[in-house]
């Protein structure tokens, strides 16, 4: 995995106490037991979460408008929630893709989007500048989403350890950059991205756990910023964050399959809000939650809960619902749709393009 002569790879200044490309190197205290339960059991209890919504009803999405992703313009800040933690990202005009899983099952035996087909139409889907992986977890890191942006995407950026995954499936080596938390990569002269710490484990089996770095990432240009936290646990290192490349646009932060079991790697969702206020953040988006079941908590209980610690602590949040864009400045979306009365029928007649099958 080469770097390409327009990127710089250096350290942020005021992180010297935290390791950069050591294996396992991800946060002590973690509940590796834990972590492993929470995937077998949720997996077992998910096996139909669609059933257990509402009677009679779906999930609402609509079908994502590729306009935004494809938007040359400068000064513009967009994403696009396509369920879970995948983000179609326009940063004045640099096209981005997080932790991109198209697919309908997580596995073949699942958990199977229970929100329904994946919103957009990849056809659609013809250049990317950046796909970047927070870890390689299933959920995260997905081998038919990759190939298929493999032809089309100009560099996958992750996590050290990671890209040595992407290479073997067929990913061409000089497309992958690896860095470890405080390395920065300058994309096109004018797009800054940094890997930053989390609290989270690695690992895609039993047999090798933490053999590659978890990462979040911030993304900065001259106009805007923001922060992906993919996985993790609450802890100190937003503040760190915050301090070091912080005030945020938008934050978009996990806030759900948490469980006390496995606190110290998933975030509640009062957790979410402080790490957003911990990263200067002015509008915070969440991710991973209302696509796959992977805990034992009711599908939109973290929606609940996020907006009554928002409102108590007067953070702004955007929630779109699947396939929807948020605008920066201009197109937050207040409205509870993931209430039972608002929730679209099942007859309502839309249709979606098929999502990749495992």
């Amino acid at each position: 995995m080469e770097k390409d002569e327009a990127c710089a790879v250096e350290g942020a200044a005021g992180a010297e106490s935290y390791p950069a490309r050591v294996r396992g190197a991800n946060l002590q205290m973690v509940e590796v037991f834990h972590e492993v339960y929470a995937q077998a059991s949720a997996l077992l209890w998910g096996a139909n979460m669609q059933e257990r919504v509402a009677a009679g009803k779906v999930i609402p999405r609509c079908e994502v408008d590729i306009s935004y992703f494809n938007y040359p313009g400068r000064r513009r800040l967009s994403a696009t929630w396509l369920g879970h933690s995948s983000l179609l990202i326009n940063i004045d005009g640099c096209r981005i893709i997080t932790d991109p899983v198209f697919t309908y099952k997580l596995t073949l035996l699942g958990p199977e989007r229970y929100n329904g087909e994946l919103p957009l139409k990849l056809s659609e889907l013809t250049s990317v500048d950046i796909t970047l992986v927070s870890h390689d977890h299933l959920d995260h890191l997905n081998k038919e989403s990759i190939l298929y942006l493999q032809p089309i995407c100009r560099y996958f950026i992750v996590p050290a350890g990671v890209g040595r995954l992407l290479v073997e499936w067929g990913v061409e080596s000089e497309k992958v950059i690896e860095l470890g938390w405080w390395e920065e990569y300058e994309y096109a002269g004018r797009i800054k991205v940094a890997a930053t710490p989390v609290q989270h484990l690695a690992g895609r089996n039993l047999f090798d756990r933490d053999s590659s770095l978890c990462a979040s990432w911030v993304v900065q240009s001259e106009w805007h910023r923001i922060f992906f936290s993919g996985d993790s646990g609450y802890f100190s290192g937003f503040t760190d964050i915050g301090s070091i490349y912080g005030p945020f646009d938008l934050t978009f932060i996990e806030c759900g399959a948490y469980n006390q079991r496995w606190g110290s790697v998933h975030m509640y969702p009062e957790e979410a809000v402080q790490a957003h206020q911990n990263l200067l953040g002015r509008v915070l988006q969440p991710i991973h939650w209302g696509t796959f079941n992977l805990s034992f908590h009711d599908w939109n209980e973290p929606m609940r809960r996020l907006c009554r610690a928002a409102l108590r602590s007067g953070v702004t949040l955007s929630v779109p619902i699947v396939g929807e864009t948020t605008v920066y400045g201009r197109k937050y979306h207040g409205l509870a749709w993931w209430e039972e009365p608002l929730l679209a029928s099942k007859d309502s007649g839309r249709e979606f393009a098929p999502a990749l099958r495992n």
